[in-house]
């Protein structure tokens, strides 16, 4: 069994010793604890077994807690008398399996096993929004990296966080990865942009507004600050955001207090405050245009995203992203020669990632299902044509990830295979079995890789038997 250790918290001597009776028959490693030594005993990366007894004395939301700060994908076994419905209600309910006591051994086998079952579909379920949230950053660049090493180290914590970088970069991504990886991803992620609402709207936007507050106010209304009440409020644009209402931002994060439009009663909020800017606030302060107290305020955790023209080796990445994401979305799809790519890799991008994905999506209509080559991108790209072959065999390899499964068979991409790729039969036709069976081993070997080389999870990736993968391996001689 998967399980080797366990944490038994129970009150109840008489049933904890039979429990550890049978846990030690099993194999299992069993320590006795109190409820109050959990969260000393456990750790983060390495959360055992926990058997909660109803002997126990607890308070629901201190496991609620203890699941929140550790992000356990553990669930736990809840002992309970038979007659007795469990005290742990719905808030955790995906985290723990229930057990009556006594019970027979067949029943507590089979407990142990949907235990198991449970921790490992929670898992994959963690792993694949992960990986979802976190292909939005995409990239293999130092650049990307520092960000990701920087969101890990910040994530966990309450501290604020300034997000700087030019418009398009993606600054809204960070805040969003530091949202989810955070204890407080279960509240809601709240966005404004602060340069984008007019002034005199901005303060309702935020603190909300009481009926009669202004004309129009019609009924009551509330604001980000309490929409995003336990999580995350993401201030976009604070550089851009009026002196009057800095100072009435930097009230509410001193004194964590604010009063809604045409009211005086008070009103305690619980936010993490994430914000962002295109602008130099230094330099902004240095013009009086940024209040200094509000700057230190926010600039607890700076995090800096550069430019996409200070790392042009994350652009094939991104075309491939936005590529698949035209995919998922059923808007079609297209395919970039390397050449392409070469030119989109000299470019400037003054307007980022941004300006990137408009592009690829105007070309997935323009040429849908085709092949772009230098020719067909706009005008400003084609001074690019050019460049030395001896470039266009660095970016070949680059690009490897952005043909299809087939390129993980063959390494060098011709224009024969590009078409193939995007579903366009060549002129000279094809020899379609042997494409076919590049096509299958290219897919079975994308699963193994994506699936670390686990059969089973690559059969399912696959929507195949076990047994009917193992014998496509065999035949490929994989």
């Amino acid at each position: 069994m998967a399980l080797q250790k366990v944490l038994l918290i129970d009150d109840d001597e008489k049933r904890g010793s039979q429990i550890e009776s049978v846990m030690s028959f099993l194999d299992y490693n069993t320590k006795k604890i109190s409820l109050d030594k959990l969260k000393k005993t456990a750790k983060q990366d390495e959360l055992p077994l926990v058997m909660l007894g109803d002997g126990t004395v607890f308070n629901e939301m201190d496991i609620v807690d203890f699941f929140t700060q550790y992000k356990s994908q553990q669930p736990i076994i809840y002992v309970h008398n038979k007659g007795k419905a469990p005290k742990l209600g719905t808030a955790i309910a995906r985290h723990f399996v229930s057990l009556e006591w006594p019970t027979t051994y067949q029943n507590f086998i089979n407990c142990i096993r949907k235990v198991q079952l449970t921790e490992h579909t929670l898992t994959e379920e963690v792993s694949q929004r992960a990986a979802e949230l976190f292909r939005s950053l995409v990239g293999n660049s130092q650049e990307v990296k520092r960000v990701r090493q920087l969101i890990q180290q910040v994530c966990m914590s309450d501290a604020t966080v300034l997000i700087l970088g030019e418009s398009g970069t993606g600054k809204e991504v960070i805040a969003r990865n530091i949202h989810y990886h955070s204890s407080r991803r279960q509240k809601a992620f709240v966005p404004i942009n602060c340069g984008a609402i007019p002034g005199e709207l901005l303060e309702s936007e935020l603190f909300g507004h009481e009926k009669g507050a202004f004309t129009g106010a019609l009924t009551a209304r509330q604001g980000r600050f309490e929409l995003a009440e336990g999580g995350t409020l993401f201030l976009d644009e604070i550089g851009d955001m009026p002196m009057q209402m800095q100072v009435k931002l930097l009230r509410v994060l001193q004194e964590k207090v604010f009063e809604r439009v045409g009211s005086n009663k008070p009103i305690r909020c619980d936010v993490r405050i994430l914000a962002a800017t295109h602008r130099d606030l230094e330099h902004e302060i240095a013009e009086g245009g940024f209040r200094e107290d509000l700057y230190y305020r926010l600039d607890v955790f700076p995090i800096t995203i550069g430019p996409l023209r200070d790392r042009v080796e994350d652009i094939p990445m991104l075309v491939n992203e936005l590529v698949q994401r035209i995919e998922r979305d059923k808007k079609g799809t297209v395919r970039f020669t390397s050449a392409a790519l070469m030119a989109l890799c000299q470019y400037s991008w003054p307007g980022n990632v941004r300006e990137l994905a408009n592009m690829v999506e105007r070309l997935a209509i323009i040429y849908a299902y085709g092949v772009v080559d230098v020719k067909d991108l706009p005008d400003k790209f084609h001074q690019f044509a050019t460049s030395s072959t001896h470039v266009q065999e660095e970016l070949a390899l680059e690009a490897a990830p952005l043909e299809d499964a087939t390129s993980r068979a063959a390494q060098s991409v011709t224009p024969q295979q590009n078409n193939m790729s995007a579903g366009i039969l060549p002129q000279q036709g094809i020899d379609l079995k042997e494409h076919l069976n590049n096509l299958e081993y290219s897919l079975i070997q994308q699963a193994l890789d994506e699936s670390n080389g686990v059969v089973a999870h690559a059969a399912k990736k696959l929507n195949m038997r076990r047994t009917t993968l193992v014998e496509k391996m065999r035949k490929h001689g994989m």
